[in-house]
């Protein structure tokens, strides 16, 4: 649950620093570097609940572990490209 709660928050952070609600007002901000170290500490926090076990938890875990990848991705963009 912390890992989750800690990737959407990164990426709600992410989002607003680049300005999101207003499109026509989006920008980079070197504000965002700092939602990245985030959004890899939930990365971390998820991995921790792997087990050595191959079980349907265990494939849950995998898909939230890919979930958090695509927002560090979209933290990184907004960082990034705009």
């Amino acid at each position: 649950m912390r890992g989750i709660l800690l990737a959407v928050g990164a990426f709600g952070v992410s989002l607003r620093l680049a300005g999101f609600p207003y499109i026509e007002n989006l920008h980079g901000s070197p504000w965002q570097a700092l939602a990245a170290p985030f959004a890899c500490w939930a990365m971390v926090e998820t991995a921790r609940c792997l087990e050595r076990r191959w079980s349907l938890y265990h494939a849950g875990v995998l898909i939230l572990l890919y979930t958090e990848l695509m927002i560090l991705a979209m933290v990184l963009f907004l960082w990034v490209f705009l």
